[in-house]
């Protein structure tokens, strides 16, 4: 963590001279840091029911109390990794959109949101770095909160639910082929939305089913087991496509880095029963996607392309985008979905209105320019290299930063097809997970320098 550079020095400085000015209230830290925890805990508990104005409120209470904290306590200071370095890169470069936006008024609505989850980040992984033993409890509430939408998304399939809008083409499938898509209570009510959750919130699940084999604590983890089924289901169910891929990423992912687990102890048993499981799973889960006959036309929906009106819809979508960032390419058009929408219909096909680009990555561009997609992906690509190299060693928190490099990554596989992460729901855990993975290695670097 050293060579954080002039910028990052001149503030630490200034920080070490407030928290002398204010040294007689240090006191004050332990009880402040529970309510930052109390609330992030909040901003997960909520965002499964309240608005998105709701939780941005508390999330700037967190970064307010955050702030405060760094103010009063002593040795608290500001300090980036690489991957944050590019993190901090990006928002300059969405500053920078932003004074250049067209429509400056509504694109600084949309960079205010911005800076509510930037904030958020600085708060969580202050917090984390000093509180490493607190991110099981916080997994073990992601992961409650997915159980319950699962259990909320299942009942509402069997009771069945109002299509608010037009979610699937079924002018050309059977009557009896047509899904009922479920949404859970995520505000607004949407199967995308409900199905980007749950491939954010998931993989907490698994962390825990981990944590609990790993400590030797079968009965619960068969629980936590459960949990994940119910979990998934209700994901599938959703009809979310892009969230069908990313759930298949994740299964990926999870399989390898539970694979990794049992070859290590060289235990040719525990071998077996895997690979016997493994299997089981994949043949169960076929057999589930082919002989159902809803989820069946829902999967392959996806092969059709043009033959589908939503698909069709977002291919005229992504070539009006296309010329948005031929026009646009340098600083893009200023950051927020009420800004896109006002620049967006000077390019839309007519009757093809679109809230976003239906593509993380082609958004960041829009919004913000190349510098600004280039600055993410170097981040997306070091916070990666970085977890990867912890995970292949054996460290006492790896499964933390496996599950949350999981999550990141299953975020933006679904980004690929949605841009449900501009989301609250979505975004706050997306993250928290960086912070995981952040405080994680703030503390092995930190052993490093004491050995």
């Amino acid at each position: 963590m050293s060579n954080q550079g002039l910028f990052i020095h001149e503030l630490n400085v200034l920080l070490e001279k407030c928290q002398n000015l204010f040294s007689g209230c240090s006191f004050l830290s332990n009880y402040i840091q529970k309510l930052i925890f109390l609330l992030i805990i909040s901003v997960f508990v909520f965002s499964t029911f309240v608005s998105s104005e709701t939780l941005g409120v508390i999330a700037l209470s967190v970064f307010g109390l955050s702030v405060l904290n760094m103010l009063i306590q002593n040795g608290e200071k500001f300090e980036m990794n690489l991957f944050e370095k590019f993190i901090f890169v990006w928002f300059l470069i969405v500053i920078i959109s932003l004074f250049g936006s067209t429509l400056f008024t509504l694109s600084l609505k949309g960079f205010f949101k911005t800076v509510t989850y930037m904030g958020f980040y600085l708060s969580v992984v202050q917090f984390y770095r000093k509180n490493l033993y607190m991110i099981y409890p916080t997994m073990l509430i992601i992961a409650t909160c997915a159980f319950v939408q699962g259990l909320i998304g299942i009942s509402q399939n069997f009771k069945g639910v109002e299509e608010i809008s037009t979610w699937q083409d079924t002018s050309s499938i059977n009557p009896e082929a047509v899904m009922t898509r479920i949404y859970g209570t995520l505000k607004p009510l949407n199967p995308n939305l409900f199905g980007g959750y749950l491939v954010a919130a998931i993989p907490s699940v698994f962390g825990c089913i981990i944590y609990l084999l790993s400590n030797k604590k079968y009965v619960p983890a068969f629980v936590a087991s459960a949990a994940c089924f119910v979990s998934m289901l209700a994901l599938v169910l959703s009809g979310c496509r892009g969230a069908y891929v990313a759930l298949m990423f994740m299964l990926l992912c999870f399989a390898l880095y539970f694979g990794k687990l049992i070859f290590e102890k060289h235990n040719e048993l525990l071998k077996k029963v895997y690979l016997s499981v493994l299997s089981t799973f994949v043949v169960i889960g076929t057999m589930a996607a082919m002989f159902v006959t809803s989820i069946r036309t829902r999967i392959f929906s996806i092969f059709v392309f043009r033959a589908d009106s939503s698909t069709s819809f977002r291919f005229n979508v992504y070539q009006a985008a296309g010329q948005m960032i031929k026009d646009n390419w340098l600083w893009g058009i200023g950051v927020g979905n009420k800004n896109f929408r006002e620049i967006y219909g000077l390019y839309m096909k007519t009757g093809f209105d679109a809230l976003s680009t239906y593509n993380v990555f082609t958004e960041l561009w829009v919004e913000s320019g190349i510098f600004a997609i280039l600055a993410f992906l170097v981040f997306l690509f070091f916070v990666s290299k970085s977890a990867l190299s912890y995970i292949m060693q054996n460290k006492p928190y790896r499964t933390v930063v496996a599950v949350s490099l999981i999550s990141i990554l299953s975020i933006m596989v679904h980004g690929f097809f949605d841009t449900i992460y501009f989301r609250p729901q979505v975004q706050f855990i997306f993250w928290t997970m960086v912070s995981f993975i952040s405080a994680v290695l703030y503390a092995e670097n930190c052993n490093s320098c004491d050995k």
